[in-house]
């Protein structure tokens, strides 16, 4: 993958719809939706910031209601996909990480640790039994591959769950580049182009800058640890209050010089 495809330039845009981490949460993001479609104007862009799935036990559901969502919008406003833009996120990294599990030197401890952090819940919204795989890991790379191109073919037998997980991005800016938006950091001592996986495992202490980072005078983010939410005098605004572990989806609206217009939760 090449910086392009890493990273989207919003052009041609006044207004940017942010909806932070879902984690699986479809009655949260079905109320968000209902809200969007309410205020969305022909110019407008939407991003999902990562974490559509995990933790929640219903990301196929959720992954369905987005593509129908999008499809709607598109034709209700004769948009183009490019309106469109999802972001990886830490629960999309672990479940890519999974689907490659044969070349891991220690795969039953990834599956543990990424088990530990809500993948688990994703397999079991697709039905896969993904019990089994803690006994298989065991038996070598050649049947661990078996179970993985079983799986592949599984979530790819959900119409378009495939073309989402092939277009995630890193991360988004707007053509002014005065606002960036992605899952969860980034490390503020690289320029973007530099960047690592900091942007969804995270950066020391990355909520607190206080200057902009580099043009980017706001970063808004779809998820925080924390789990503290938006605070809007901030140079970092995360869009987080723990959906998934009871919380509510918060998704929020942007200009593309960096002001916030709107934040919302369901």
């Amino acid at each position: 993958m090449n910086s392009l495809e890493k990273f989207i330039k919003l052009k041609n845009c006044n207004r940017i719809w942010a909806i932070g981490s879902i984690h699986g949460n479809l009655i949260g993001i079905e109320n968000i939706h209902k809200y969007i479609s309410n205020e969305f104007k022909a110019n407008d862009k939407i991003i999902y910031l990562g974490n559509v799935i995990g933790v929640g036990e219903r990301s196929r559901e959720t992954i369905n209601e987005i593509i129908e969502f999008r499809s709607k919008l598109m034709a209700k406003f004769k948009l183009a996909p490019e309106n469109f833009i999802f972001l990886r996120g830490a629960q999309e990294e672990m479940l890519s990480k999974l689907l490659e599990l044969q070349i891991s030197p220690n795969p039953k401890e990834v599956l543990l640790w990424i088990f530990e952090h809500g993948v688990d819940k994703t397999l079991f919204s697709y039905k896969i039994n993904y019990k089994e795989i803690l006994d298989i890991c065991e038996l070598g790379s050649v049947a661990i591959s078996k179970w993985t191109s079983k799986t592949i073919n599984q979530i790819n037998t959900c119409k378009g769950h495939n073309e989402y997980y092939s277009n995630l991005i890193h991360a988004a800016f707007s053509d002014t580049k005065e606002i960036l938006f992605l899952n969860r950091g980034v490390d503020i001592t690289r320029p973007l182009s530099a960047q690592n996986d900091c942007f969804w495992w995270g950066y020391h202490n990355f909520s607190k800058i206080n200057k902009p980072y580099y043009t980017f005078k706001k970063i808004v983010r779809g998820y925080d640890p924390k789990k503290t939410g938006p605070l809007k005098d901030t140079i970092v605004c995360s869009l987080y209050k723990g959906s998934g572990f009871n919380g509510q989806v918060v998704a929020g609206l942007f200009s593309s010089s960096g002001d916030i217009i709107d934040i919302f939760e369901a």
